[in-house]
């Protein structure tokens, strides 16, 4: 009997180490996260000193505007409801045709090019269209594979972020647990 006792003592007392030192760690990535912000926030001043590059979201807003543009200016070719695949050297024509400014052409294509449902467009054998919307060649079996490997590789990408952030908040709701207890 008194071995027994002896026994859950010691499972006692290692359980109570293991927690002290999970309370440590927990405490010092609390630390470093405080840290963190503080130099995130030191960051964002020294870009707005230094005048850094436009974050994402501006970007992506002044993309879907210059795309904006280019359905307006082309509303055969470019239709968020109806893509189909571009003529190969289609910039050159847009350019040509001056309807839309260079810069933005280049920024609109871009944006275009790499949707999700320009890739989808992208079968074999379908029709490629010009500025007017007609057709002006066809899509390769190697531009059809190339963009069902970017799909894949896209869809991937989603999962692997989903699942990182489902990871965060898991381990974020497990150290308020833990910090709960304190």
């Amino acid at each position: 009997m008194a071995d027994d006792i002896d026994q859950i003592s010691i499972q006692t007392k290692q359980l109570i180490d293991q927690l002290e030192q999970l309370l440590e760690s927990v405490e010092q990535q609390q630390k470093t996260s405080v840290s963190n912000v503080f130099q995130s926030e030191a960051n964002q001043v020294n870009d707005v000193v230094n005048k850094a590059p436009k974050a994402k979201s501006k970007n992506r807003a002044a993309n879907m505007a210059a795309l904006q543009q280019l359905m307006e200016a082309y509303p055969k070719t470019f239709d968020r409801k109806n893509v189909r695949p571009l003529k190969i050297g289609i910039q050159e024509d847009l350019i040509a045709d001056e309807k839309v400014a260079k810069n933005k052409i280049k920024r609109a294509l871009a944006s275009y090019v790499r949707s999700l449902n320009y890739y989808r467009s992208l079968r074999e054998d379908a029709d490629r269209i010009d500025i007017s919307g007609e057709a002006s060649g066809k899509v390769t079996k190697e531009e059809s594979e190339h963009a069902k490997q970017k799909l894949k590789e896209i869809n991937k990408a989603r999962q692997e972020k989903r699942q990182e952030q489902e990871r965060e908040e898991r381990m974020s709701k497990k150290l308020e647990m833990l910090v709960g207890r304190k």
